[in-house]
């Protein structure tokens, strides 16, 4: 399925934030910082990322129904878009 980057805009948002904080933990582990400041950062990375996915996920979903209100055979079936979710969580 194909996406707008108009609908993902949010999922954009994040991911590159992400990218931004990402650096910064490469940077902080080549400086030798703190392992608890990097592992914190760290996890707000990956916390970005989970959210991106899932944001990317509803969308997905959203478009779906759409299709099908519209009474058109969706991109994607139900069993799909479940099978990407569950391999977020």
């Amino acid at each position: 399925m194909e996406m707008s980057p108009v609908l993902l805009r949010d999922a954009l948002t994040r991911l590159k934030r992400a990218q931004g904080q990402l650096g910064a933990v490469i940077s902080m582990i080549e400086n030798g910082e703190d392992c608890k400041r990097v592992l914190t950062q760290l996890a707000a990375v990956s916390s970005a990322v989970d959210r991106a996915g899932f944001k990317i996920i509803a969308t997905g979903m959203r478009e779906c129904q759409a299709a099908r209100e519209r009474g058109e055979e969706p991109p994607m079936s139900d069993e799909e878009l479940e099978k990407l979710f569950l391999s977020l969580s």
